[in-house]
């Protein structure tokens, strides 16, 4: 008997009666119903969840936030309500706990009653957190407390993306008009800067000044003190002078006096000088006359005139004499005038002169006094202002600092308009944008769980039709038949029929429930070759171990089922499962149909297939050895039917 006789045998004896046909047609389709309806009830849970019934509870009494009256727990409640993430109902608290214990409501999310007031506490001396309470019911669902989570996660994101945005603008508003104070700052430093500039000049020229005045000043003092010993002894001087002017004075008058006596008798005797002068020519002729009259001859008269002559001549020049002494007598006279009444003034200037020289002294010791303390304070003026020259060194160079500090504050502080801190805030209230870039995307939750449960589907499928496929043909066994062309016919049986099982849950996938695939030949060949792969499995199982064998399918199911990583990563399973993901045969199909089904990497598949293929064939193998012990020894095992079934 050849090989298509005896899976021909077989499906003859499996259509042989009308229920024959109908356990085959219910066991074929027992993997098109697991794998499609349960992918179809998973579909898309996560798009459907504002058909999840949520009650909210706002008790929120208000308080002011920013200077303005609030209620933030309404508006986070209106935001809630007019959205679709879940079936919002605001209710009260006792309506809340009732509805939640009936099942009405899978979660409950109550905003407290000083919701906004903690919120507003952030920008008090007194912070504190705003709390949200989130109350779940297991009885009701048990995944309802991870939604809620969630939920209550969003809805706290929202309201601090809220606080955040508004404190974000009113301090990036404030940092603006800290900006712009900065920029006066600068400006008003920069003109300081220049004016202990010319502050620093000026300082230093009155340094310089200051210096020089000290010097005068001290040789003013200096000056001053021998002006005052000077006055001093003017003062003694010009009182003796005033005394001796007066002496003088008085002296000078009496010899004005006495000169004036003198000139009174000088005068009479020039005159009388004058009169016998001014006689003499008169006498002479008298005398001359009376000679002649004496009869005396004219050479006689001559003769005794000429001897009158020399008196004459004396007496004239005695009469000049008088004349020139009478003459500086009067002018002695005058001079002892002018001398007495030049003496008189003398006399009086000394005196004026003492009285001056006496204020002289005294003011020359008062500036001597004035100019000492001139100096003192010249020297402490010049002592200041050496320290104010470098006081407003200093401060010229601090005012530099500052004006370069306030300059390189102002840049560190960008200049923005509106528009723009709005949008830093909005970006600092939400700073983090995911930005989600996939190699491979599944279609939605319910593409995602395909290639698991389209793997755990075919190995069901495979162990429901081994209910009813006989694993060999006991005719052929016993006939001493070939054991490989046995063993082959016993695979390929169940392998058809679970590649029909396959084709049929592919296109529940491909068209009912209308899951993309990027590779959809490639996927419906993996479910091919992964449902052979199972066959063999199973069919060594059933050789060898009969019942028990085909029980030991179903352990392995539970076991692949979950070592595969399917849902969650199988990094996270304990390590003896772990260890067995690398060795039981769906986690390679779940890997081959994800690469397949997404587009992913597509050498992947290649080594996932091996793997399979490795099981394919040592399935195939372990079968014909025990295919070959049967047709070589016979045991009441082969004769007596499995007390399991």
């Amino acid at each position: 008997m050849k090989i298509p006789q005896m899976i021909t045998a077989e499906l003859r004896r499996l259509t042989s009666t009308r229920m024959s046909v109908l356990a085959l047609v219910a066991l074929v389709a027992v993997p098109i119903l697991y794998g499609g309806l349960y992918l179809w009830a998973n579909q898309d849970p996560y798009g459907n969840l504002s058909s999840v019934p949520v009650a909210l509870v706002v008790d929120d009494r208000g308080a002011e936030v920013n200077g303005q009256q609030r209620n933030l727990g309404d508006e986070a409640a209106e935001q809630l309500l007019d959205s679709d993430t879940f079936e919002w109902h605001r209710v009260s608290g006792e309506q809340a706990d009732a509805g939640l214990q009936a099942g009405d409501f899978d979660f409950v999310v109550t905003l407290p009653a000083d919701f906004t007031d903690a919120v507003a506490s952030l920008s008090s001396a007194n912070p504190r957190q705003a709390d949200i309470e989130l109350r779940t019911n297991d009885a009701n669902n048990y995944l309802a407390s991870t939604i809620g989570t969630q939920a209550v996660a969003r809805i706290q994101a929202s309201v601090a993306q809220k606080v955040v945005d508004e404190a974000g603008l009113t301090l990036l508003d404030a940092l603006h008009t800290i900006r712009v104070s900065l920029v006066d700052a600068t400006t008003g430093a920069t003109q300081l800067v220049d004016g202990l500039g010319t502050a620093k000049d000026g300082s230093a020229q009155l340094a310089s000044g200051s210096t020089t005045l000290a010097d005068g000043a001290s040789q003013l003092a200096d000056g001053n003190a021998q002006l005052s010993a000077g006055a001093n002894q003017l003062r003694d001087g010009t009182a003796q002078l005033s005394d001796g002017a007066a002496r003088v004075a008085d002296g000078a008058q009496q010899v004005a006096g006495g000169v004036d006596r003198i000139d009174a008798a000088a005068r009479q005797v020039g005159s009388v000088a004058g009169d016998a002068a001014a006689q003499l020519p008169q006498a002479r002729a008298d005398i001359a006359a009376a000679l002649a009259n004496a009869g005396l001859d004219q050479a006689r008269i001559d003769e005794i005139l000429s001897r009158l002559d020399p008196v004459g001549q004396r007496l004239e020049a005695a009469n000049g004499r008088v004349q020139d002494t009478v003459n500086q007598i009067n002018q002695l006279d005058d001079g002892a005038r002018q001398v007495a009444a030049g003496s008189a003034t003398v006399a009086s200037g000394a005196a004026t002169a003492a009285d001056g020289a006496s204020a002289l002294a005294d003011g020359a010791a008062t500036a001597a006094s004035g100019a000492s303390a001139l100096r003192d304070g010249s020297a402490q003026l010049r002592d200041g202002a050496t320290r104010l020259d470098g006081g407003i060194g200093q401060l010229q160079s601090g005012a530099t600092q500052l004006r370069d500090g306030l300059a390189s504050g102002v840049e560190q502080i960008p200049d923005t308009d509106d528009a723009t801190r709005q949008a830093q805030a909005d970006a600092i209230s939400d700073p983090v944008a995911v930005g989600t870039s996939s190699v491979t995307k599944a279609q939605n939750y319910g593409a995602g769980l395909a290639p698991f449960f389209a793997a755990l589907a075919g190995w069901i499928g495979i162990y429901a039709l081994f209910l009813i496929v006989k694993p060999v043909s006991k005719r052929a066994v016993t006939a001493l038949r070939s054991p490989v062309r046995v063993t082959l016919a016993g695979w390929l049986t169940p392998a058809g029929l679970g590649a029909l099982q396959m084709v049929g849950l592919f296109t529940v996938l491909a068209v009912a429930l209308q899951f993309s695939f990027a590779n959809p030949w490639a996927a419906l060949g993996i479910l091919l070759f992964a449902s052979a792969t199972y066959a063999a499995i199973v069919l060594a199982l059933n050789v060898w171990l009969g019942s028990v064998g085909q029980f030991l399918g179903l352990v392995l199911m539970v076991l692949q089922l979950v070592t595969a990583g399917g849902t969650f990563p199988w990094q996270t399973l304990p390590a003896p499962l772990a260890a067995l993901h690398h060795v039981l045969p769906m986690g390679y199909v779940v890997d081959a149909m994800r690469q397949v089904m997404y587009g992913g990497d597509v050498s992947r598949v290649g080594s996932d297939l091996l793997v399979l293929g490795a099981w394919m064939v040592g399935g195939v193998l372990v079968a014909a050895i025990g295919v070959t012990r049967m047709t070589h020894h016979r045991t009441l095992r082969d004769l007596q039917p499995s007390l399991i079934g």
